[in-house]
């Protein structure tokens, strides 16, 4: 790969002159195993203070337990004498979910360098959560938090005008105009009469035409439309297509009745 990404860069810069050749990637060291630690901020400032002075961070310590020598258990002891009350023991809690990472690094001439890869992560917990020490220090983070940040700040000559509603245009209203609702006349109560007295005029209505829509017949008879449909199940047919689709039509039987009513009065 070092081979290829050497003989790109050679034709790259045959091309182009100007352009610098791409630097090389050394990867002698990329198998080298590294141990990630997650560092809380104050220990991390402890340890930055101690590389100025040369000093040793911290000791790791692995305990194996014989009846269970895949579990081994990790500590780290601080080496600073005065913590400024960060607690001093810590157990270094392992973190399975890896994600693949690699440590990379940049000499001054510019050339990258893999320097390992990590093998394991580790978590920092305090052992002795109890102690004065870390009571203090959890009890000064939180009166820092409540330390308001932010300040008021008085304005000199101000009048409050900036603080005055605006005068905004607005457009010709409209007002909406309201319809005006439609009184229906109320509807004539209409008087059931007799059924016989009723299909004797259904009879004769049907003398002078053959079908008759129920509008119709409403206004004929003036009665209540539930009791005319009523008999007029019984008397007529109603059709539901053809021609005569929605009117009513004397049954036949009926229809011979009326036929032969007919002669006998005319006689």
């Amino acid at each position: 790969m070092v081979g290829e990404e050497k003989s790109t860069s050679s034709l790259g810069a045959s091309s182009n002159p100007a352009s610098s050749p791409a630097p090389s990637l050394d990867l002698t060291r990329a198998e080298k195993p590294f141990w990630l630690l997650k560092v809380p901020p104050r220990v991390s400032q402890l340890w930055q203070r101690q590389a100025e002075a040369g000093a040793p961070f911290a000791k790791v310590v692995l305990s194996v337990d014989p009846a269970k020598p895949d579990e081994p258990e990790f500590s780290l002891q601080l080496c600073a004498m005065d913590t400024g009350g960060i607690p001093k023991d810590y157990s270094l809690d392992v973190n399975k979910d890896i994600v693949p990472t690699h440590l990379f690094s940049e000499n001054p001439q510019g050339k990258l360098s893999v320097e390992g890869k990590v093998d394991r992560k580790f978590d920092m917990k305090p052992k002795n959560l109890v102690s004065d020490e870390y009571r203090k220090l959890c009890r000064d983070r939180l009166n820092k938090s409540k330390i308001k940040t932010r300040t008021l700040q008085v304005l000199e000559n101000d009048h409050g005008g900036f603080m005055r509603p605006q005068p905004v245009t607005i457009g010709p209203t409209y007002t909406a105009k309201k319809k005006a609702a439609v009184s229906k006349a109320p509807e004539t109560k209409r008087i059931r009469i007799e059924r016989q007295e009723l299909e004797l005029l259904v009879f004769k209505l049907f003398e002078q035409q053959s079908h008759w829509t129920l509008k119709q017949l409403v206004g004929e008879t003036q009665q209540p439309e539930a009791f005319l449909k009523e008999v007029m199940s019984e008397l007529c047919i109603y059709n539901k297509r053809g021609p005569n689709q929605g009117k009513y039509e004397l049954k036949p039987e009926f229809c011979k009745t009326t036929e032969e009513e007919k002669p006998a009065e005319q006689s």
